[in-house]
C-alpha cells in the first residue's frame, strides 16, 4: 500500500479490498490504531514486520507439527496476486487485479528488451512501474546498491551509491536538466555550457561521441556511472528526452499504466525515437481505434499482462474492455498515435480532453508539454473554464523575481506555434505548488486548488 496517503484512504483501501490481514512497520504503525478504530474494518490480523523471527518460529513448529497448508499450498498463474489501487489523479482510486501471470510476464517481456547493471530503486514500492523498473527485474539488479527515499536525496544518493540507472517520473527528469542549467547560470558558466553543447553535437553527427567526456562535472554530479533513466507514469516533453541525452545521459522513454501490469511499450537503448514512447512489449499488442485526421485516437491493449479487472466493481469492469472479433481489448483511455514502424507517441488522456463549443477537441497535455519549457515555469495546468482554454501557473520567482512580467509575452509566443483553437486565452498563476498524488502527478480535480 502507498503509505503517503492519509489514514483515510489506507482504510476505505482496505475496506473496499476486503483485506483480512494486514503487514505493516513502525513507521506505518499509525494506520493500525485507524483500521482498528473503523466500524467497518476487516482485518482481523496485524503482523510487524521487526517480530517476523517469531512468526517464522511458530511456522518452523506448526510444520513439525504436521501442519503442511504452506507447503502444499498451489498457486496458479491466474491467480489473483494482489490488487493495486490506482493514484486516482482524476477520482476516486478502484483497485486493479493482476494476476500472478499478469505481472511475470509483463516483467519477462521487459527484461528480454532492456537490460543494465547498477540500478537505484526510486519509485515507491507500491507502485507497478518499480516492478518492472527494479523490484522484480533482476536484469536491472545484478549489482543492486539502494532504494532511494525521496527526490530531496536523489542527488546526494546518486553521488553516493553510483548507479549506472534508474527508473523515475517525467518530473524529476525534469528537474534534473532544469538544475543543471540552474547552476549553469548560477555560477556564470551558462555560455561555456552552450559551447560546449555545439562542439559535442558536430562530433556526434560526424560519429565521434564526446559528450560524457565534455560534461563529466555533469556525470559526477550524478554519480559519475549514470548512463540512463527509464522514464514513465506520464508524458516526457522532447526537449527534456534531448536535453538530458546531449549530456550524455539517454533518457528510455515508455508508456504504461497498472492495468497493464504496467508497462506496455519502451524505446530500446539502441533504438530510441525521440518523441515516441517506444514499441509494444512482446507481452501485449496495442492499435489506435478511431483515429481523426491526424491518427490520433485511443490506444487499445491486448495481451498477457492485461488486468483481470476491477476488484468488485463489474461495471466499471465491463466499461474498461471492448470485445471485439480479433478478441478482447483494454481501452486505455488515453489518445496517442503511431508511426509506420510501430512507434507509439502519446497525447493526452481522454479523461482530461478539453471539448470546445466548436466541436474542436484539445488535449490539455500537448499545450502543457510547450509551455512547461519556459525557463520559469515550475508547474503548469491546462484546462477549460467559460469554453475558453485556461492555464495555470506556478512559477520560480526565487530565481526570477521579475518572471510574471513576462508570463503573458512569453505564452504569447507558445501560442504563435498553435493552432488557433488550442491557443491559451486566459493566464493564471498560484502561489503554492499544485496538489500531487503520491508518484508525483498533477491532480487535475480543480476543486482542490482554492
Amino acid at each position: 500500500m502507498d503509505i503517503k496517503l492519509s489514514e483515510a484512504e489506507i482504510v476505505s483501501q482496505l475496506i473496499r479490498g476486503g483485506c483480512d490481514a494486514m503487514v505493516y512497520c513502525d513507521e506505518t504503525a499509525h494506520f493500525v490504531d485507524a483500521v482498528k478504530a473503523d466500524p467497518q474494518n476487516p482485518v482481523k490480523e496485524f503482523y510487524n514486520v521487526s517480530d517476523f523471527p517469531a512468526y517464522k518460529e511458530e511456522g518452523r513448529a506448526a510444520i513439525k507439527a504436521g501442519d503442511t497448508r504452506c507447503i502444499d499450498a498451489k498457486v496458479e498463474p491466474d491467480d489473483l496476486a494482489c490488487i493495486v489501487y490506482t493514484s486516482g489523479t482524476t477520482g476516486l482510486s478502484k483497485g486493479v487485479m493482476l494476476s500472478h501471470f499478469n505481472v511475470t510476464s509483463d516483467v519477462t517481456a521487459s527484461c528480454s528488451v532492456q537490460k543494465g547493471e547498477h540500478a537505484m530503486g526510486f519509485l515507491p514500492l507500491n507502485h507497478t512501474f518499480c516492478w518492472v523498473g527494479a523490484l522484480f527485474s533482476g536484469y536491472l539488479l545484478a549489482e543492486w546498491g539502494y532504494i532511494n527515499d525521496g527526490v530531496k536525496d536523489l542527488q546526494k544518493d546518486m553521488k553516493t551509491y553510483h548507479p549506472q540507472n534508474f527508473s523515475a517520473v517525467p518530473l524529476v527528469v525534469n528537474s534534473i536538466y532544469d538544475r543543471i542549467w540552474r547552476t549553469a547560470k548560477k555560477s556564470g558558466q551558462a555560455e561555456k555550457l552552450e559551447k560546449g553543447l555545439k562542439i559535442s553535437r558536430f562530433l556526434y553527427k560526424h560519429g565521434i561521441d564526446v559528450r560524457r567526456k565534455i560534461f563529466k562535472t555533469i556525470i559526477d554530479n550524478l554519480g559519475g556511472e549514470l548512463e540512463f533513466i527509464i522514464c514513465g507514469g506520464a508524458n516526457l516533453d522532447p526537449k527534456y528526452e534531448q536535453g538530458m541525452n546531449d549530456f550524455g545521459i539517454q533518457i528510455i522513454n515508455g508508456y504504461g499504466m497498472t492495468e497493464c501490469s504496467p508497462a506496455i511499450t519502451v524505446n530500446l537503448r539502441d533504438y530510441v525515437r525521440f518523441g515516441s514512447v517506444g514499441q509494444a512489449l512482446p507481452c501485449n499488442k496495442i492499435k489506435i481505434m478511431y483515429p481523426d485526421e491526424f491518427g490520433v485516437g485511443e490506444i487499445y491493449v491486448q495481451g498477457t499482462n492485461v488486468m483481470q479487472g476491477y476488484y468488485n466493481d463489474p461495471e466499471a469492469t465491463a466499461e474498461a474492455f471492448d470485445d471485439a472479433e480479433d478478441g478482447r481489448w483494454l481501452r486505455t483511455g488515453d489518445y496517442g498515435r503511431m508511426d509506420e514502424d510501430g512507434y507509439l507517441y502519446f497525447v493526452g488522456r481522454k479523461k482530461n480532453l478539453i471539448v470546445l463549443s466548436n466541436g474542436k477537441n484539445v488535449s490539455p497535455e500537448e499545450i502543457e508539454d510547450k509551455l512547461i519549457c519556459i525557463d520559469y515555469v515550475s508547474e503548469v495546468l491546462v484546462y477549460q473554464e467559460d469554453d475558453k482554454i485556461t492555464a495555470e501557473f506556478y512559477l520560480n520567482k526565487e530565481e526570477y523575481p521579475d518572471c510574471e512580467q513576462h508570463l503573458k509575452e512569453d505564452v504569447h509566443k507558445v501560442n504563435e506555434v498553435l493552432p488557433k483553437f488550442k491557443r491559451v486565452i486566459t493566464i493564471k498563476t498560484r502561489d503554492t505548488e499544485f496538489p500531487k498524488t503520491t508518484t508525483m502527478k498533477i491532480i487535475r480535480n480543480r476543486e482542490m486548488y482554492s
